[in-house]
């Protein structure tokens, strides 16, 4: 069997938590392979609204195991808080989820370390939500991460040595801090998270994988956010492309089957960074108010823009994208013009390839289409899309050169529609 690979082809906020829900019900096992609790994905359905930041999106279909991969990092107290409520909500956690041990921790100070390195930056700040995510990443390429299969042995004194170490440099930094009042409830949600089955997930996977079972890999943030080929400095700290899913999960190349991408109809982006196509004006804030564009997590206002075609056509081919889901059309509805950038001009030069830097003098190109005018928040099939919507669609599979899919035309599960792949 191969694994499909599920992902952002934007700067995140793209909609992966409801596409992953929509499409479990096809799989035997739903796996995150990056990312930490910065990411929220939203869903909705049967009039509730739900907010996953660390657990997989394929929970709420109930039979189907769900997989927090190596490539992960972990807050235990947001997991524990996040687990609770779903808990709550009737979702037999402890049965369904299983936690890679590879998996690493973030840590009390690796939160402080977040918000003085922040401090520190001044006005060349990126943004980051402090959840620790970045001094997590950087202690687990440096070889002193603290992972989820050493609370099995030793715990306590791996923990106090990387704690000291991260006091040393805050100290360093002038920070003074006392980390004991976060402690008690850091250790209450280890104790929770000990609960859960602790596994040897590349072993896992690939032992379904021999025996016949579909595994749907998900992805956090969005490619333009990856720190390798994303819009850097101002990136995450992993890799949120494809090639992320073998890492973060412990899959060869060799088995990656369909590679979905998502993107909105339009762009957004949270925080600090380069955006070409941002709308600084009464379009982009109608965009925002009509898409309800603020984090998930962070409640920040969500940057707007036309759609970039320049960028997706680059993370389309790094990810090697063979079906593309478009969310979000319904937002666009009551626009009379669709704008969308096939070029940038830099420095006087038209270029269709995503450049080293989009810092500076990048105009975007638009090509103008005609909006379709109609609620499509109403629509239940294909057949149904107005002739000006199915111009767009036809446009953009053009430019970008693969198949859309699906289409969500609102925020519920059931408003979203399958189209024949052709």
């Amino acid at each position: 069997m191969k694994v499909d690979v599920l992902l952002g082809l934007q700067w995140g906020d793209e909609g992966k938590g409801k596409v992953v829900d929509v499409l479990t019900p096809k799989y035997n096992i739903v796996a995150r392979f990056q990312g930490g609790p910065n990411a929220g994905h939203t869903l909705e359905f049967e009039g509730k609204h739900y907010v996953l930041r660390s657990i997989p999106s394929g929970v709420f279909q109930h039979n189907q195991i769900n997989v927090i991969g190596n490539g992960v990092v972990l807050d235990p107290v947001l997991f524990m808080d996040e687990a609770m409520e779903l808990e709550k909500s009737g979702v037999d956690l402890k049965r369904i989820l299983k936690i890679s041990r590879k998996a690493h921790l973030i840590l009390p100070t690796h939160r402080l370390l977040d918000a003085a390195n922040e401090n520190q930056k001044g006005e060349a700040r990126i943004g980051t939500t402090g959840k620790g995510i970045g001094p997590t990443y950087t202690d687990k390429v440096s070889r002193h991460g603290l992972r989820v299969g050493d609370i099995e042995e030793r715990f306590l004194e791996k923990y106090n040595a990387a704690v000291s170490r991260h006091l040393s440099m805050l100290q360093s930094m002038g920070v003074k801090t006392d980390v004991k009042p976060l402690e008690e409830r850091w250790m209450r949600g280890i104790e929770y998270l000990s609960q859960f089955e602790i596994i040897d997930s590349e072993f896992f996977i690939n032992h379904q994988l021999a025996e016949g079972k579909s595994v749907l890999c998900e992805g956090a943030q969005g490619s333009m956010l990856d720190v390798d080929f994303g819009s850097y400095p101002f990136v995450t700290s992993s890799n949120t492309i494809c090639a992320g899913a073998c890492a973060g999960l412990g899959v060869a190349p060799r088995t990656i089957g369909e590679v979905y991408g998502i993107f909105k109809a339009y762009c957004t982006r949270v925080g600090a960074g380069p955006f070409p196509t941002e709308l600084n004006d009464a379009t982009g804030a109608e965009m925002r108010r009509i898409g309800h564009e603020y984090g998930a997590v962070t409640g920040r206002e969500r940057r707007c823009g036309w759609i970039d075609l320049v960028a997706l056509r680059y993370t389309i081919m790094l990810n090697g994208v063979t079906q593309l889901i478009m969310m979000k059309s319904d937002v666009l509805d009551d626009f009379p013009v669709i704008k969308a950038c096939d070029a940038y001009e830099v420095n006087g030069k038209i270029t269709r390839d995503f450049p080293f830097t989009v810092e500076g003098d990048v105009k975007p190109i638009y090509t103008e289409i005609k909006g379709w005018k109609t609620p499509m928040s109403r629509m239940t099939s294909a057949e149904e899309f107005p002739a000006e919507f199915c111009d767009y669609m036809a446009f953009l599979e053009q430019k970008l050169g693969v198949p859309i899919t699906m289409v969500s035309v609102g925020p519920d599960r059931a408003q979203t529609i399958i189209r024949e792949r052709k």
